[in-house]
């Protein structure tokens, strides 16, 4: 089961990625632009996720995503660290929120980051 420091170390391997402490807690940037922070006591992961998706991810797993009340009008949604089956999970999940917030230039140096393959 992973938790924040695992959350930290992914998030700070992915490229050009900077951790910044605001409103009391830490967000990880790619290129300036926040894709992840690890509200409520470091239990949880707020990452970006398009607005459809996000619905799509509560009602299929609502044990392990949540959207935040103050966050609902925003294409971001919140995931229990301690529900995520593995780092692998937590990594694809940091991963797709990144390449949200990644400028063109890092997608094009980083295609190894690209789309996740279709299921």
């Amino acid at each position: 089961m992973p938790d924040a420091e695992d959350a930290r170390r992914i998030a700070l391997s992915l490229p050009d990625t900077t951790e910044k402490i605001a409103w009391s807690m830490p967000t990880f940037r790619v290129a300036g632009k926040m894709f992840a922070t690890l509200p409520e006591e470091e239990t949880s992961l707020a990452v970006r996720c398009p607005k459809e998706e996000r619905d799509e991810l509560v009602l299929a797993e609502p044990a392990k995503f949540w959207i935040a009340d103050h966050e609902a009008q925003f294409a971001w949604v919140r995931a229990r660290l301690a529900a995520l089956e593995d780092e692998e999970e937590l990594r694809d999940i940091l991963a797709d929120s990144w390449r949200q917030a990644a400028p063109p230039r890092l997608l094009d140096a980083h295609p190894e980051l690209g789309l996740p393959p279709a299921k």
